[in-house]
């Protein structure tokens, strides 16, 4: 297994909701701001395409080819990379207006779980400090939106077991990642536990191996840590920056680890900047949401 490198010198302000597309070998995410930047790389001829969104998007899930579900502060919207048409799908919290939305994937039947939270941006893209835990956990299902949890701080990792018997989460404000027992049929989450801890920054983004091993971003922390099905340190692969946001695999054996990553004042070269790390066990790809 080798050390992380730098993939592309991006100068994201805050690199979030990598995904991989395999349909066309692409890699996806969102560099989060007032109005959010989306950007695509092919893997195949590394054409680097960005697109300028008209608000604050923080999260991401494939459609289809050239189409894929974001997820705003307004609600989440459909984004055709051929016609750039927005499309809105469901408007989420619009009647709390200091909330903004933060990270979500979709489980192996096609629902879009997401997370909400206090706004800790101005609207010059500076941050300011949060004060209340005004977060919940939503999940998106035949266009119907359910509230799963609520009183939450930073919602983050949304990671599902190779099985899809467990659900991994974090509020960052905790410090912890959490386990639940998920039941993929019916999209139920039940008997929820503390399950990982960790002395190094925050945990942010994250995703899941083959062998049920789970890889999460420590914002603050400058690393990725992989964690074993039981909730133990099995590896530390340290980064050249400190705020490490969320990361997938992708490339045509599942077997590289796309990394993003914020920037924190020109303190480091290579904040916000996307990271590699080539793998022996392959991850599982992200699961697509259906409409």
């Amino acid at each position: 297994m080798s050390k992380v490198e730098l993939f592309r010198d991006i100068k994201n302000s805050l690199g979030e909701g990598i995904t991989w597309s395999s349909i066309d070998q692409s890699l996806i995410w969102v560099d989060i701001k007032p109005k959010s930047v989306l950007f695509r790389i092919n893997l195949d001829n590394e054409k680097l395409e960005s697109f300028d969104l008209p608000e604050f998007v923080t999260a991401t899930s494939i459609i289809a080819k050239n189409k894929i579900a974001l997820v705003s502060n307004n609600g989440v919207y459909k984004f055709d990379f051929q016609s750039k048409k927005y499309e809105k799908i469901i408007d989420v919290e619009d009647n709390i207006s200091a909330n903004r939305s933060n990270d979500g994937a979709s489980d192996a039947m096609g629902r879009l779980w997401f997370g909400t939270m206090q706004n800790n941006f101005n609207q010059d893209g500076s941050a300011r400090s949060l004060n209340a835990k005004s977060g919940s956990l939503y999940c998106l299902s035949d266009n119907k939106l359910n509230i799963i949890e609520t009183n939450l701080g930073i919602p983050n990792t949304f990671v599902w077991s190779p099985d899809n018997t467990r659900f991994y989460f974090a509020d960052s404000t905790e410090g912890s990642l959490f386990e639940y027992n998920f039941n993929l049929d019916e999209g139920i989450l039940s008997d929820k536990k503390k399950f990982f801890n960790f002395g190094r920054g925050a945990p942010d983004g994250s995703t899941i191996d083959s062998e049920g091993f789970i890889w999460n971003c420590r914002w603050g922390g400058s690393c990725v840590v992989k964690i074993d099905p039981k909730g133990r340190v099995d590896q530390i692969f340290e980064l050249p920056v400190e705020n490490v946001t969320n990361c997938v695999f992708g490339g045509n054996d599942l077997k590289t680890l796309f990394i993003t990553s914020a920037n924190n004042s020109g303190k480091n070269k290579y904040d916000g900047s996307l990271f590699a790390l080539n793998v022996n066990t392959p991850g599982i790809e992200d699961n697509k949401f259906k409409i």
